[in-house]
């Protein structure tokens, strides 16, 4: 039976938040996530990194389907983040795409399943992390999520309080929560903050993480990272010293604009050190970010890095000074 192809460009920073917003309509499959190889100058000065391609039934339902994901995509085509959306009708579906889902290990202890997978003997020690296919498999996980859960796996602690910032999927919230941790997830779209609820009813731990739309501080000024128009009302959530852990995989610039609030909620006079994690950017925003982050009073204990992707961790102590 014929399809329908749906193609786009996308930016490396991009590409998670797209997958995020194809899983919220429920009816794209077999996202495919390929390095984009193209030479054509024009597009390439665009920095297009990825070509993203899914799938829709060929029916009576297509153009209304079709319609409903280039809206809400555009506000990422606006930005610069993506290219329009192209659509092909072709005969069937590449039979490389009808692939079994299999497990993805990050770090020693997490392994990422299929949500309907059932739990492999031979990964019974594991933590398992359970999301909806399209936001793991065929594409497999942006580098800097893979990143932030290598550290979270380092420094999370049981019992830690801590703020997962620009919660998007949701994978690290339940990461933290499945470590111990007790956790506030905040993002400010609203097709994000459904994607954190699902995958925490999918893992099982509700009780462990508590969602909510918002920003924080500063952030509540740039309206939607990511370009979108999904922020409607969304709180601000004050800078109050009350968590041990920040994790925030966001864009670069926003890192830098959050380091005075970043230090807001981490310090505690006369109390032990409190952890930030942030990622979601490449070796370019790095300095930027290290300074930024230094100005506040942080310093830099760890790090992981995956190709051109960084994911840093910095300590602030009460004996920090400005």
């Amino acid at each position: 039976m014929s399809c329908i192809e749906l193609s786009l460009l996308s930016t490396s920073e991009a590409v998670d938040w797209v997958c995020t917003l194809l899983a919220s309509t429920n009816y794209t499959s077999d996202i495919s996530v390929n390095k984009y190889t193209r030479n054509d100058e024009s597009r390439r000065q665009n920095n297009w990194t990825h070509t993203i391609n899914f799938y829709l039934p060929n029916n009576t339902k297509a153009n209304s389907r079709i319609q409903e994901i280039e809206n809400l995509l555009s506000p990422l085509h606006r930005t610069a983040l993506t290219s329009t959306l192209e659509a092909y009708v072709i005969a069937e579906k590449p039979n490389k795409l009808d692939t079994k889902h299999e497990p993805i290990q990050i770090g020693e202890r997490f392994v990422v399943l299929n949500s309907d997978a059932v739990d492999l003997p031979n990964i019974s020690e594991k933590i398992i992390i359970k999301l909806k296919t399209s936001l793991a498999f065929g594409s497999g996980l942006h580098p800097a999520t893979i990143l932030a859960i290598k550290l979270l796996e380092r420094h999370v602690a049981n019992n830690m309080n801590i703020l997962d910032l620009g919660s998007g999927s949701g994978i690290l919230s339940v990461a933290a929560a499945k470590l111990g941790a007790n956790v506030l997830a905040l993002d400010n779209d609203s097709v994000a903050v459904e994607a954190t609820q699902d995958a925490i009813a999918r893992n099982g731990v509700t009780e462990k993480v508590r969602v909510m739309q918002a920003s924080l501080g500063r952030g509540s000024e740039m309206g939607n990272w990511m370009g979108g128009a999904n922020t409607g009302n969304v709180s601000t959530i004050s800078p109050n010293g009350s968590f041990d852990l920040i994790v925030a995989n966001i864009l670069g610039r926003i890192h830098t604009t959050l380091a005075p609030d970043y230090r807001q909620v981490l310090y505690k006079e006369n109390q032990s050190s409190s952890i930030l994690i942030t990622s979601g950017y490449d070796k370019d925003y790095e300095h930027s970010i290290t300074e930024a982050l230094s100005t506040q009073g942080f310093e830099l204990i760890d790090s992981e890095r995956l190709d051109e992707w960084v994911a840093l961790t910095h300590i602030l102590t009460p004996r920090a000074t400005l």
